[in-house]
């Protein structure tokens, strides 16, 4: 017969030598070389898991000496902490059963019942529903504090009632409001008020989709009442049996700002090219027209005056033109320069 070869510390809480004998020996059957430790009162138990000895599990009657019942079930789970609790017990009392089981026990066993193969079935579940939950929960913590230290605005609402379920530091300090605030909302009140229906309409043609998330970009309004657009990523979820949404929240406000100051840029940029392809041509053409017409003239000293004072008109034009076109550059380079400041103060 195959033993479960994996090194088991297990602490037995009985006062019945006939039952440790019993649930000692079901123990070796199945398990090559496990470490039992006796406990024969509630106070041999507490000292021994309060001096920090460790047990991968803990198999408890519930009537000791000095302690007996939902007191001692209860000191047992307090004291065990993580550690599962498989009580043992001669009583075929099925609410208590199950409201032990509500308490956190891991398994409820009657003596009268117990073979060496449940009683092994059961301890090892117990330890197996306890690593699956330690996962779980160092899981859990996990995504909590990458929603929580996210260094971008998140937060989770339901998809029926629109309120805010949590939020972070970052959409806290963001958007003005406290946390307590926020819990006190739905997304509606952070959205300007002619674009509510259509957020509604959005939200519940996405639930008749398919797809688990979705994307776009959206204006949103601030404490203050400040309006930024948002760039907005969103994946439905279960949470705490209520359908959900988590939203990650990217304040393009500025980012657009500059793509716009950039498109004015190159218009203006093109103006100065039309400038220099056409406005500038026109005086520069008539300069060329009259110096021809000076060296090829034989006019007297009063039309060549004439002709030289044309030729200043033309060039004060030109001069004109130029200082145009450098004073509408400068300001292109001062846009630049103040736009460079923002993107690197974003960065920072």
């Amino acid at each position: 017969m195959n033993k479960e070869e994996r090194l088991l510390r297990l602490l037995v809480i009985e006062d019945n030598s006939g039952d440790l004998l019993l649930i000692e020996d079901f123990l070796y059957e199945k398990i090559r070389n496990p470490i039992i430790q006796e406990a024969r009162t509630f106070d041999e138990a507490k000292s021994l898991l309060e001096k920090g000895n460790t047990y991968d599990a803990i198999l408890l009657d519930l009537s000791l000496p000095d302690k007996s019942g939902e007191g001692l079930l209860d000191e047992i789970l307090l004291i065990a902490q993580s550690t599962p609790v498989v009580v043992l017990t001669g009583y075929s009392d099925i609410a208590f059963g199950i409201k032990s089981l509500s308490r956190g026990v891991a398994d409820y066993l009657l003596k009268d019942e117990l073979t060496a193969t449940s009683l092994f079935k059961s301890i090892l579940y117990s330890i197996e529903r306890k690593e699956i939950s330690s996962h779980l929960k160092a899981s859990e913590r996990r995504y909590r504090e990458l929603f929580h230290l996210s260094p971008q605005p998140m937060w989770l609402y339901d998809l029926e009632t629109f309120a805010f379920l949590d939020v972070n530091e970052s959409a806290v300090q963001h958007y003005g409001y406290t946390k307590e605030e926020f819990l006190s909302m739905t997304i509606l009140e952070i959205r300007p008020q002619e674009e509510v229906e259509s957020v509604k309409g959005r939200i519940r043609e996405s639930e008749k989709s398919d797809q688990k998330s979705s994307r776009g970009i959206f204006h949103h309004k601030k404490k203050n009442g400040d309006i930024i657009m948002v760039d907005i990523l969103g994946n439905r979820l279960e949470f705490q049996e209520r359908k959900a949404e988590l939203i990650l929240a990217n304040d393009i406000t500025e980012r657009l700002r500059y793509i716009h100051d950039i498109e004015e840029k190159n218009e203006r940029l093109q103006e100065i090219a039309w400038i220099q392809s056409h406005v500038v041509r026109a005086p520069l053409a008539r300069l060329m027209g009259l110096v021809n017409a000076i060296n090829d003239s034989d006019e007297d000293e009063n039309d060549q005056k004439k002709l030289y004072q044309l030729i200043m008109k033309s060039a004060n034009e030109l001069d004109g033109i130029i200082r145009d076109i450098a004073y509408r550059a400068d300001k292109i380079t001062n846009i630049e320069t103040s736009k460079k400041d923002v993107l690197d103060e974003m960065n920072r």
